[in-house]
């Protein structure tokens, strides 16, 4: 059991028979009643947001999800397919049980599947991943000091603000959580 007070953003919590991750949540004191904290979660197998409210101090059941280290092979249609890099198994996932991990998926890329209860619910990513630029905007003499960016398509299709001095066919490091322009790679 884990009590509001022990939220953090990233944990699982099972309410109601279903499987919901945190995303954010804000600790309200109201002037005469007691405090609520407000939580915004993510119903890991349907994909749909929701916010609930809840009084300071409640308990909730914390979800036991195990993490196994796989590698992404390919897609074919809506379909996603891993390989355990232990045993060889390879597991199909949806795009739904994907969410935003859709936007860093190359092949050969290492990630840990979550499961709950033996069935894979979805995809971990590092913090980090080393992406390709395939098109961008033209680096201009004298662009390397100014502050600002430009857009710039990545190998996997999302659109990120990178500096300036990046050019296409650079490798960049890109954090996964907020999708920004970490470094350059090569």
């Amino acid at each position: 059991m884990i009590s509001t007070g022990e939220l953090k953003k990233g944990i699982t919590l099972e309410l109601e028979g279903q499987l919901y991750q945190v995303l954010d949540y804000q600790h309200i004191k109201m002037g005469r009643g007691s405090a609520q904290v407000r939580i915004k979660l993510r119903d890991i197998k349907g994909g749909h947001t929701i916010e609930r409210s809840f009084q300071a101090g409640e308990k909730f059941p914390l979800a036991r999800m195990e993490h196994r280290t796989v590698q992404y092979l390919y897609s074919n249609g809506n379909l996603y397919y891993f390989m355990d890099v232990e045993n060889f198994e390879q597991i199909a996932l949806n795009k739904s049980h994907l969410g935003d991990a859709l936007n860093y998926l190359k092949e050969n890329a290492t990630l840990s599947l979550t499961s709950y209860r033996e069935e894979p619910v979805g995809v971990e990513l590092p913090a980090a991943m080393e992406l390709k630029v395939i098109e961008t905007g033209p680096g201009f003499k004298g662009d390397t000091a100014s502050a600002g960016g430009k857009p710039a398509k990545l190998e996997t299709d999302m659109t990120i603000q990178v500096p300036f001095f990046i050019n296409t066919g650079d490798v960049i490091k890109v954090n996964t959580r907020t999708a920004e322009y970490l470094e350059r790679v090569s």
